[in-house]
């Protein structure tokens, strides 16, 4: 069984002809999925322009399912694929008016597109003039785009978001290191779980480290239903576990000294159900009032 946001894949692929090139084609569905009432897929600032790891976990999904060919060239449909388009479409009217309005745009073009209409995925400055040769587009451009800011300490939680969306949060706060906080880095919830995280941060300039001492035990967790569970167990944390851990939080220390702009991060979504914000509290303390720490 197929996702609806996958259904899109295979619904916009059918629209242009079966096949396209990966970078085209992620600019493509970037533009398509914009004009959705929801989008299906987010995307995040990448290399050159707009990018979604969701899709390509997707497209793993269904080259496993034999709708796609295992190709890293392009994006084909297979017969079953092409069958599965047209009786499985989603909105295959507005799939079909999309790629006729666009079928002349490839390349440096698409890519111009993508970049006047949201700014914020221009990721590289150096390939700015060649793609937008109007001078006072490309400052329009660059000005959109998120500033360096200071160094600093922010923590995230996960909980109810995408990778893309995670990601872009990070990216428009100026994070520039993620500090992962949970003793067991492992998520049912795709991107999440350590080896991608890492690999997805360090593709949109943000360094990864994982911190697992500063973790609590999952067992630990189970039976916490109330703000009041939470409280007493973070009480416990804070009086048996962190005080020992003087190393890891002496790090963190040190990468904010160093420049980082530092988030920490755990699942849940509200930093008082996370022991993030003790290890935070901790940091404040250890720095004298001159450290304040942004929950996103």
């Amino acid at each position: 069984m197929l996702f609806e946001r996958q259904r899109v894949l295979l619904t916009l692929l059918d629209a242009l002809g079966g096949e396209s090139a990966p970078t085209d084609f992620q600019k493509l569905l970037f533009l398509y999925t914009r004009g959705e009432s929801e989008p299906s897929y987010e995307f995040v600032p990448y290399k050159f322009g707009c990018f979604s790891f969701t899709s390509y976990a997707d497209k793993r999904k269904l080259v496993a399912e034999r709708l796609l060919v295992d190709d890293e060239q392009e994006w084909k449909l297979t017969e079953a694929g092409q069958s599965m388009a047209r009786t499985k479409a989603v909105a295959p009217l507005l799939a079909g008016r999309f790629c006729r309005e666009h079928k002349e745009i490839r390349g440096n073009a698409l890519l111009a597109e993508v970049y006047r209409k949201f700014p914020y995925y221009a990721t590289r400055s150096e390939i700015l003039e060649k793609i937008l040769p109007d001078r006072k587009e490309r400052e329009r451009v660059e000005a959109a785009r998120p500033t360096t800011t200071d160094a600093g300490l922010l923590t995230i939680g996960y909980e109810g978001k995408c990778l893309e969306i995670y990601l872009n949060q990070l990216l428009r706060a100026g994070v520039t290191l993620l500090c992962d906080v949970r003793r067991n880095p492992l998520s049912r919830k795709y991107g999440f779980s350590k080896g991608t995280l890492s690999h997805s941060c360090k593709g949109v300039g943000i360094r990864y480290e994982h911190l697992p001492q500063l973790g609590i035990a999952s067992e630990a967790r189970r039976e916490l239903k109330t703000q009041a569970d939470y409280d007493a167990l973070f009480a416990d944390y804070e009086r048996k576990s962190l005080p020992g851990q003087t190393e890891s939080l002496a790090k963190i220390q040190a990468w904010i000294s160093e420049g980082f702009r530092v988030a920490l991060t755990c699942f849940e979504l509200h930093p008082q159900q996370c022991h993030r914000h003790c290890v935070a509290e901790a940091l404040e303390r250890a720095a004298s009032c001159r450290l304040k720490a942004v929950h996103l």
